[in-house]
């Protein structure tokens, strides 16, 4: 038997300030293969909207303890529970039985009636760059550029060419804010704020911000300034990134490639001689 009310007794029970609720509202009894529900409330009990006094339950009924009260569903589910195996002689040419059998046992369970959520479709995960958190830090930075030299102990700084910047910048290819070198994870970073991919470290294009290591060759823009991060929060200016040296795949194209500065050593000679 399942007891429903607000006394502490119940079995499902109901806070006791939910007066709409009897102290002993109704009860479920099993009668065989069958539940049946009988009410002993005052305000009544509702089985699928109904104002039922006793009546036998159905997997997936919804009753409904007063008018307006708390609801809940009744489901019922099939075990397996074990019972003792009858001793039966086997026939002739038959095994016997070693095994006990299984009975089917119905058993009845009250759920709380929830509101129909509808989930949202799975989609797949999609990889995207995570952004360092920029913080005021106490490190050294030193920027030489041209006959400028620059020392900072506190960063993050912005280059641009806005006369508000940490470090200002006169070049016809550098906007206004245009990058924002600060600390992190003990290394250096360095920011593209143009939003057109406009720095770049070792020729390749920043899409959003990225560390600096040690002999990175950083170009603010594809026209300069170049820089070379020299680590330990140095920056030196650099006329231009280190190109690979052309390879000569044999002796006759490095002598082509000869000949014009011999003949100019050679020219050269021959006019000191005539001087003196």
């Amino acid at each position: 038997m399942t007891s429903i009310g607000r006394h502490p007794s119940c079995h499902l029970h109901f806070p006791t300030d939910l007066t709409s609720v009897s102290r002993k509202h109704a009860e479920i009894i099993r009668e065989g293969n069958q539940f049946k529900l009988i009410d002993h409330s005052t305000n009544g009990t509702f089985v699928n909207g109904k104002r039922v006094k006793e009546t036998y339950l159905k997997n997936g009924d919804v009753l409904e303890f007063s008018e307006g009260g708390p609801k809940v569903s009744f489901l019922t589910q099939m075990k397996e529970a074990p019972v003792e195996a009858e001793i039966v002689p086997p026939r002739l040419g038959e095994e016997p039985l070693r095994e006990p059998g299984k009975r089917l046992q119905e058993e009845s369970k009250l759920e709380p009636q929830r509101p129909f959520e509808e989930k949202p479709p799975i989609r797949p995960a999609v990889e995207e760059p995570v952004e360092i958190p920029v913080q005021k830090v106490t490190v050294p930075l030193i920027i030489q550029y041209g006959p400028t030299l620059r020392s900072f102990r506190e960063l993050p700084i912005t280059i641009g060419k806005n006369p508000k910047c940490g470090f200002v910048l006169d070049h016809p290819a550098i906007f206004d804010q245009h990058a924002q070198v600060f600390f992190s994870q003990n290394r250096y970073w360095i920011k593209d704020l143009t939003g057109q991919k406009s720095v770049r470290i070792n020729g390749q294009p920043v899409a959003f911000q990225s560390p600096l290591k040690l002999n990175d060759e950083v170009a603010l823009s594809p026209q300069g300034p170049f820089f070379r991060f020299l680590g330990e929060g140095r920056l030196a200016e650099v006329e231009e990134p280190a190109r690979e040296e052309q390879v000569f795949h044999n002796k006759e194209q490095k002598a082509r490639r000869d000949i014009p500065e011999e003949k100019e050593h050679r020219g050269l000679l021959s006019r000191i001689k005539k001087i003196f």
